[in-house]
């Protein structure tokens, strides 16, 4: 509605969303695309180069013109900008002061200090028209007499007003119920869901799963008493397995719905073909060696792994060029991503190299009949073992996942059944609930 009281941004608004349909509709060439993403590069250069105290002195010295494309070579001269530049120069890696953004967030703090990520009407114009078009069709098909339950912090965090406005854009119904707020509480989330009914909720996969465990305690069943037909999860990994398990909890569909971050914003969306997809409209990718931050190759079948690196080519309250996001990714086709994990979370597994997605993706294909897990590593006698502690009574297909787990990373799984979220010692962080304990580091 506030674009009504600014011709420009209601022209700048249309502009965009006719943009994403034509791109979506396989209306824009590869050419096309790759005039825009250069042109837009360029801009954005410029307009940190004017309006950012970090970057009008780390990047004093580039010629944006000199850049005529956007390869490894011709991107070499512009610097990386990392997460210890965002901790340690704050406010001044923005390129408009607060008083100009329509909303101050800041990350959530969970692999460091919060970092400040303002944003204006252009960069929620850019990614919430992106995140509408992408989630009409996933969502549409559940028809129009949906109310969607958005459960995530709303102080000094995006995901609230992001999900609300996403599915104003759609007609969709919202109730922000944030079952971790003592204005709110578990009892009160679950009696809201039944009443009304809430029919999709936008959260992580720990908050669907604790939502699960809480009807279950309460003597309900989520599948039978509720009405939920699709959860769209975000902010932690989540391999299809685990999506799998959730979705089987709920009687429901679940989707990955976002990738990225607080600072970052929109890196990659849900789609109804299935999965995360990179928005080559709203950001240019690199992926990288995360140890000497070279191009990562492809391997023989096409799949690009490596850190992700992303600049906006919307030019907002706060543009990143070249951000190293510190994220391990898996990257197909060019387009359908894979999001591994942190990159300090990098696992071996009696020398086998691996990621607590592709761990957790092992250990859960097929298991049913448990409400919660938990993933404990140890080292004994010279040999890492690993441990799945499953919530239920009779957890279901686990002589297989042992055979897995020992054919996939040459070690043993032990399984417990037992309270889960008990068994760690991990509370969750910030929003986030650690599924992976290793208890080698301790």
């Amino acid at each position: 509605m506030y674009t009504v009281f600014d011709p420009g941004l209601a022209d700048l608004a249309r502009e965009i969303l006719a943009r994403h349909r034509a791109y979506l509709a396989g209306a824009v060439t590869p050419e096309e695309l790759e005039a825009y993403q250069l042109d837009r590069f360029q801009a954005t250069l410029e307009y940190v180069q004017r309006r950012s105290g970090l970057y009008r002195e780390r990047l004093a010295d580039v010629d944006v013109m000199a850049i005529k494309e956007l390869t490894p070579e011709a991107l070499a001269a512009v610097p990386f900008t990392t997460k210890d530049d965002l901790r340690v120069h704050g406010c001044s890696v923005a390129s408009l002061p607060v008083h100009e953004a329509w909303a101050y967030y800041e990350t959530t703090g969970t692999t460091g200090a919060s970092t400040p990520s303002p944003r204006n009407n252009v960069d929620s114009l850019n990614t919430n028209i992106a995140l509408t078009v992408h989630y009409e069709g996933v969502l549409r098909k559940f028809g129009a007499e949906q109310v969607m339950g958005v459960c995530g912090p709303s102080e000094l965090h995006a995901h609230g007003d992001t999900f609300t406005e996403v599915c104003r854009n759609l007609g969709l119904a919202t109730v922000k119920m944030w079952p971790y707020s003592p204005m709110v509480g578990f009892g009160r989330a679950l009696r809201v869901m039944r009443e009304l009914p809430v029919t999709a909720l936008f959260c992580t996969p720990g908050t669907a799963v604790a939502l699960a465990k809480a009807a279950v305690r309460a003597g309900t069943d989520p599948r039978r008493d509720f009405r939920v037909d699709v959860l769209m999860l975000t902010g932690e990994t989540a391999p299809p397995s685990l999506l799998a398990h959730i979705g089987e909890l709920w009687g429901a569909e679940a989707h990955l719905a976002l990738y990225g971050s607080q600072e970052s914003s929109v890196l990659a969306v849900g789609s109804v073909q299935g999965g995360l997809r990179l928005v080559p409209l709203l950001n240019y990718y690199e992926v990288i060696d995360p140890l000497t931050a070279e191009p990562a190759v492809a391997d023989g079948d096409g799949v690009v792994r490596g850190e992700m690196v992303a600049t906006h080519l919307y030019q907002g309250a706060k543009p990143m060029v070249r951000y190293r996001t510190g994220d391990l990714v898996r990257v197909q086709g060019g387009s359908r991503i894979e999001v591994l994990g942190r990159k300090a979370d990098r696992l071996t597994l009696n020398g086998v190299d691996t990621t607590g997605y592709d761990l957790e993706q092992i250990l859960l294909d097929g298991v049913g009949g448990y409400l919660d897990h938990r993933v404990l590593i140890d080292r004994r006698a010279g040999r890492d073992v690993v441990t799945l502690v499953l919530t239920g009574e009779s957890p279901e297909n686990l002589d297989s996942r042992i055979a897995a787990c020992r054919e996939a990373f040459d070690t043993e799984l032990e399984i417990a059944v037992g309270d889960a979220a008990a068994v760690d010692g991990q509370a969750p962080v910030g929003w986030k609930t650690p599924r992976i304990r290793d208890r080698r580091l301790e």
